[in-house]
């Protein structure tokens, strides 16, 4: 789909024919009194249907409104919101969300107005079918307002229809939208009207490629109860009734609410790759009509994703932000976002709040962590009988020295798989954070040291040029800070791996070094509050194994301690340890077998 910055081809014809019908006017009633041509000449108000029975029941003669001597447009305005309805369409053209502001590249911060609506980027009405199957749309029309405060009827005929759109602006970010009709049952034929919504998803943020990544439709259905999003090239509801649908961004909605619902929904939605614009998006569903007039009620809601917010509605709109499914989405809204705002509230700016959040993960998990490193020191301590074993077996059957290494461990009572709770317990965290940071709009727009946005990359070190295939033009200090940290603590842990003993094996400290140089190519484009947060956590991983090695474990009595065990009878096998036990015995005795096999078809 193309993008339209300007006035489209129906709406050209549509002025190029109201200019025609004025010059005839004029020239018809020269001669005549002109309080007589004003009343010919404007769109009677109180006309009924019965004065337009005569005319045939089509479309043909699409809108008498365009008789009126003017084309006029309606501010609307509270402390959130400036609304501009347009004449033409009977609809919203400009939505402004006063209190915030868009990122603007020339000056690399925040201070462009908002605009959700605005240039034609988004179009929306209502399609009918008249009585020889031709079709007619409201985006066609040309309405004549009457305002009255914060609200306004737009009205306009067709063939002596009244179609009237009463809008209303709210508190907050509310717009109340109802759709009268008079006279339509004459004119259409089918039992349903279908809404149409066009629109060019513009960009806000910074980070343009993790803004088109929250850039989707998201839409409610089974009275509000369930939520879905689409993030595909097309979406397709024939079955569900949607009680709202919406074109949501990383920060920003448009939520458009059907009080009947939308039935036999199909939307479609495109990348674009460079320039204003991020997705281009065309929802159409269908809405009934009843005894052949069309009277229904919708509310347009355009706002920030704040939780707090969101959840005032209670229509399921807290879905709209991306903060994980089930377990994980609980603990951004149960945990880290409380814990954010209460840290906060004490006056330290975003930086310093993520810096003591991260200490106090660090201490919730300090028992489990402590557990890690101190099987870290006891595995340095047995390095030497393992690499006996090695050498001992070296060239023999692998499932052989693997078991002999086992038995090493267990006479030892090191438990290798104690390390992986840690490991599997920070999980659920580092996603649930990965998911926070760039979608919590508390932290949009705060600066911090060198980063100007804690929810977009920094960019203090700027490329010439854009790498091949990344399409990078920057380097991000607290990605490349967070990666020096990693390697450091890589390089202090790594001496517990072993290395292959099998050809084919892989080198696992190859593969652990390759880790934070992959992941320095996630975090430069992603968001600076998440790669600071990593960078403090992996720093303080560093001084925990420092303070852990020589303050609070003695490996020499940890020495002492395993010989003990030695002398002692092995403890009894836990349950993994019986199943890998198992497994190995199976997969050598799979292994015998068909090594006979072999040596029966070479005799």
């Amino acid at each position: 789909m193309q993008q339209n910055n300007g006035v489209d081809k129906r709406q050209i014809i549509l002025f190029m024919l109201f200019s025609l019908i004025m010059m005839g006017a004029m020239i018809y009633f020269s001669g005549k009194d002109a309080e007589k041509a004003a009343q010919a000449t404007e769109p009677s108000q109180t006309a009924t249907v019965q004065d337009q029975a005569a005319k045939p029941a089509t479309f043909s003669n699409l809108n008498d409104s365009l008789k009126s001597s003017s084309i006029q447009n309606v501010e609307l305005k509270n402390k959130e919101l400036t609304l501009v309805v347009s004449a033409v369409g009977g609809q919203l053209s400009s939505v402004e969300l006063n209190e915030y502001k868009a990122y603007n590249s020339d000056t690399d911060t925040n201070d462009k107005k908002l605009m959700l609506f605005d240039k034609n980027n988004a179009t929306y009405g209502f399609e009918f079918k008249d009585k020889t199957g031709k079709t007619f749309h409201t985006k066609d029309l040309v309405f004549v307002p009457q305002q009255n405060g914060n609200s306004v009827t737009m009205q306009a005929r067709a063939n002596g229809a009244l179609i009237e759109f009463v809008y209303t602006l709210k508190d907050q970010y509310t717009v109340d939208f109802q759709v009268k009709t008079q006279g339509l049952s004459q004119l259409v034929s089918g039992n349903s009207a279908t809404f149409t919504w066009d629109q060019n998803a513009r960009q806000f943020e910074k980070g343009r490629s993790q803004e088109q990544t929250h850039t989707e439709f998201g839409y409610a259905f089974n009275n509000y109860k369930s939520y879905d999003y689409d993030g595909r090239t097309s979406m397709d509801e024939p079955d569900e009734v949607l009680n709202w649908i919406s074109v949501k961004q990383q920060f920003f909605a448009a939520v458009l609410e059907a009080q009947d619902g939308f039935k036999n929904s199909e939307g479609y939605q495109d990348t674009i790759e460079e320039g204003e614009f991020l997705k281009t998006f065309n929802f159409t569903g269908k809405s009934e009509l009843t005894a052949g007039e069309f009277n229904k009620n919708f509310t347009w809601y355009f706002m920030p994703l704040d939780l707090k917010l969101l959840k005032t509605y209670d229509k399921n709109f807290d879905e709209l932000l991306p903060l994980g499914w089930s377990f994980i989405g609980a603990m951004n809204r149960g945990f880290f976002m409380p814990m954010y705002n209460i840290i906060a509230g004490w006056g330290l700016t975003a930086g310093w709040v993520i810096f003591l959040m991260t200490i106090i993960v660090k201490l919730i998990l300090s028992p489990i962590m402590f557990k890690q490193h101190k099987l870290s020191a006891m595995m340095r301590v047995i390095r030497p009988e393992i690499d006996e074993v090695n050498e001992k077996f070296k060239g023999a059957d692998p499932m052989k020295k693997q078991q002999e290494i086992m038995s090493v461990y267990r006479k030892a009572g090191v438990n290798q798989m104690a390390g992986c709770l840690p490991a599997l317990v920070q999980i659920p965290i580092f996603y649930a954070l990965f998911r926070l940071f760039p979608n919590f709009i508390d932290l949009r727009g705060v600066s911090f040291w060198f980063a100007k946005d804690l929810t977009a990359y920094d960019d203090v070190l700027k490329l010439p040029f854009k790498l091949p295939f990344l399409g990078w033009d920057h380097v991000s200090i607290f990605a490349l800070a967070c990666t020096v940290v990693i390697l450091i603590y890589t390089v202090m842990t790594s001496g517990n791996i072993q290395q292959p003993q099998q050809e084919g094996m892989p080198n696992m400290k190859v593969l652990m070094y390759i880790f934070p140089i992959t992941f320095f190519f996630f975090l430069n484009s992603a968001s600076s509050g998440l790669s600071w947060y990593y960078f403090v956590s992996n720093a303080i991983n560093i001084f925990i194994i420092l303070a852990i090695k020589y303050l609070i474990l003695d490996e020499k009595k940890i020495h002492a301690q395993i010989q003990e065990n030695k002398t002692k009878a092995p403890k009894p096998e836990g349950k993994f340890q019986k199943r890998m036990r198992e497994m190995m015995e199976q997969a050598q005795e799979q292994q015998r077998l068909q090594q006979q096999q072999q040596n029966k078809k070479k005799k």
